[in-house]
């Protein structure tokens, strides 16, 4: 490299350089000012604890509840009415080699479950959004709690049967 090349190079860092060098009169220092200090105290007691009430839950929302745990109990149903013919395909396709008709009959039986159980699942992810919005406004729980559990429960008997079936089915 030469010389000038150097030079070239090295001016722009020179010049970076000699910038953070400068005075630090310029500039105000970053200490801690007195007003900045913490000091002194609250007052603890002396004010009666307020017990607050989360607000009670609004009707339309009762009757958006009730329809999601509706529609959930609706989408189980034909959950459980398909699996008896899901559970025959799968056994007729268990040992059938692969892209038989068999085989392609249990792999459709598996995916018309998968498609059902997203139903209900749909319904408790609403669900969830419900209480988790109740929860931030500050609004009674209790009645949307029940309404998941109990689709979140039809949930979980679904993933029981589907990976029973899955089971089975390799």
């Amino acid at each position: 490299m030469s010389s000038r090349t150097a030079a070239i190079t090295l001016l722009p860092l020179a010049l970076c350089a000699a910038g953070c060098a400068s005075s630090g009169k310029t500039y105000p220092s970053l200490a801690i000012r007195d007003a900045e200090r913490v000091s002194g105290t609250l007052p603890v007691g002396g004010v009666d604890a307020v017990q607050m009430a989360p607000s009670p839950l609004p009707g339309d929302l009762i009757g958006r509840i009730a329809a999601l745990e509706s529609s959930a109990r609706e989408s189980h149903q034909r959950f459980l009415a398909a699996a008896p013919d899901a559970r025959g395909a799968v056994r007729s396709g268990r040992n059938a080699a692969v892209a038989s008709n068999s085989w392609a009959s249990a792999q459709v039986a598996l995916a018309d479950l998968d498609s059902i159980r997203s139903l209900t699942a749909i319904a408790l992810g609403d669900l969830d959004l419900i209480f988790t919005d109740a929860t931030l406004d500050f609004v009674e729980r209790g009645q949307i709690a029940q309404a998941r559990d109990k689709v979140l429960a039809m949930v979980r008997e679904e993933d029981a049967v589907l990976a029973e079936l899955r089971g089975g089915a390799q």
